[in-house]
């Protein structure tokens, strides 16, 4: 039996209908078997990001509309900060998968909850055996939203080898910011192949040949 596996969970979207709401619900998983180092890719990855003058948290969603920590960047640096991210997940042995929910489909929150609950669960039922195979299954994810929280959680309270970290440092824990970054590409690619509307900020930031390219480069990695 292996040692341990690392779920690295995030999520982009909201369980809003109203105007202004989200359009897609997108949870990304990261999953990392900790007997695989990741210390020269991470050490890569920080050197990096030092010489691009940040240490941060890379947020995409904030990267690519310019906000926050990011206000005062160029387009140049801010693509040179996700490339960054992305090379590292796509140089770091994890597997990826991310369950998207196209919420004009849905009427309210309580449809999107069980849609949400139907695509976790079969992606939980695919990776059960390789789950049970760890002694420790730890799952980070913060509970930034309740709702997947409660999901999450009762999908897995019967399995006796899961822990979940709500606490923990979002900063050093750059495997918890390539789960941001999928569910922020999952769902550009999304919106390619469902013909709905880039936003002003994605248009300006991603080509369509950079999205195709994206998918093409994480292919191996999906389960």
């Amino acid at each position: 039996m292996r040692r341990r596996l690392n779920i690295f969970i995030d999520e982009s979207g909201d369980f809003g209908f109203a105007k202004g709401s989200s359009e897609l619900y997108a949870v990304s998983f990261v999953l990392h078997e900790s007997s695989n180092s990741i210390k020269s890719e991470l050490a890569y990855l920080n050197e990096k990001l030092d010489n691009l003058n940040y240490n941060g948290m890379v947020h995409l969603a904030y990267l690519v509309a310019k906000r926050g920590d990011y206000a005062n960047f160029e387009l140049e640096q801010r693509k040179e900060i996700f490339w960054a991210i992305f090379y590292f997940a796509k140089r770091v042995k994890v597997k990826i998968h991310t369950v998207i929910i196209d919420k004009r489909y849905k009427n309210n929150k309580k449809q999107l909850s069980i849609a949400l609950k139907g695509g976790i669960n079969k992606f939980f039922r695919k990776i059960d055996d390789y789950m049970q195979d760890f002694k420790r299954v730890v799952i980070y994810y913060d509970n930034g939203q309740e709702i997947l929280g409660n999901i999450i959680g009762n999908l897995l309270n019967t399995k006796d080898n899961i822990e979940h970290r709500e606490d923990f440092n979002h900063k050093e824990k750059r495997l918890f910011q390539v789960s941001d970054m999928l569910t922020y590409i999952d769902k550009i690619d999304y919106k390619y192949n469902n013909k709905i509307e880039f936003t002003k900020a994605e248009k300006y930031f991603f080509k369509i040949t950079e999205i195709i390219d994206i998918k093409r480069r994480l292919k191996n990695k999906r389960i």
